[in-house]
């Protein structure tokens, strides 16, 4: 379900990376707005500025010009704690690698952002609830090397809504997974999305994933070429 007021607002935005011979536009003024709650897909070939924008919207990069506004906060500029801590209480992030820590437990990697945030002890209830969720239950102390790709990935999901964030990134998050381990994790995604209430933005190359999206946004060459409503799921 999704309202008209947007919770990501982009205006403007290019990123440009100078190099010793000339100065490469990835970004290109791109203007958008996502609304609360929307599955939006970004899709486009390699080089396009997919992954740039979603890392721009993670604060994870910095824009060379423009405007991005996350639930009303306007994160441009922002000092680097300043934008840790509107991270930690507005964005969760799943990466295509899984971006786990080795040496922590599946239940203590989905822990971690909470207690990055100052969460009590409480949260550790949500911690066994979400990897139940994910069907990880008898999974909670083994360790990264311990688990398949798949089940490293439903960790990483389980994680990214540990501090129940309004916006979820995605970063191809079925790249490194098998087909039916794929379309698995695209369930548990667009469960977690419906029952929690993100707004979903996913990077993909997949158009079969991009299908079950509310809408699908096409990057080329750093600006938007098209942007419409994707096949109804």
């Amino acid at each position: 379900m999704t309202d008209l007021h947007p919770i990501i607002e982009v205006r403007r935005l290019t990123r440009t990376i100078a190099t010793p011979t000339h100065r490469v536009e990835i970004l290109r003024g791109i203007d958008l707005e996502i609304p609360r709650g929307q599955f939006a897909a970004i899709m486009g070939p390699s080089g396009s500025g997919k992954s740039t924008l979603l890392g721009l919207l993670a604060g994870l990069d910095t824009a060379t010009s423009g405007q991005i506004l996350l639930d009303g906060v306007d994160i441009t500029g922002l000092s680097e704690d300043r934008m840790a801590e509107v991270r930690g209480r507005k964005i969760g992030f799943v990466f295509q690698s899984f971006q786990l820590i080795p040496t922590l437990t599946a239940e203590e990697n989905v822990l971690l952002p909470a207690e990055l945030a100052g969460a009590g002890p409480e949260v550790t209830d949500r911690a066994k609830e979400l990897l139940t969720r994910v069907g990880l239950a008898d999974r909670l102390d083994h360790y990264p090397v311990q688990l398949s790709g798949g089940e490293q990935q439903r960790v990483a999901l389980a994680r990214a809504f540990i501090t129940r964030p309004p916006i979820l990134l995605a970063d191809e998050p079925t790249g490194n997974l098998d087909a039916r381990t794929g379309e698995q994790v695209l369930e548990l995604l667009l469960e977690l999305n419906r029952r929690e209430g993100a707004t979903l933005v996913l990077v993909t190359h997949d158009a079969g994933l991009a299908a079950h999206a509310d809408r699908v946004i096409t990057l080329s060459d750093g600006v938007v070429v098209s942007d419409g409503v994707a096949v109804t799921r």
